[in-house]
């Protein structure tokens, strides 16, 4: 069966959790941010990201502008490998 994901050269893991309740279950700047994310967050995934980014920034603006980029870097690598160089949102490898 095919998959919504599309093609990607990014790795895709199956969860045994609910990933209704984990998405759930991040704080409100936190859902906000993976709603309108252009990758496919797991909340596991984007917490830890933006726990430790919150961490070297100290204020969650920042740490929600690490994630920002963080996004950026890997739209980039998978626009080399997927979009000869450029992802369809205009971001460049």
């Amino acid at each position: 069966m095919a998959s919504n994901r599309g093609r990607t050269s990014l790795k895709c893991r199956r969860s045994a959790r609910n990933p209704m309740r984990d998405f759930d279950s991040l704080p409100p700047e936190l859902r906000r941010w993976v709603a309108s994310a252009m990758l496919p967050w797991r909340a596991a995934t984007v917490r830890t990201a933006y726990e430790r980014a919150l961490e070297n920034t100290g204020d969650p603006t920042q740490a929600l502008e690490a994630l920002d980029e963080l996004q950026r870097r890997l739209i980039a690598k998978d626009a080399a490998n997927v979009w000869d160089g450029v992802h369809p949102s205009g971001c460049a490898a």
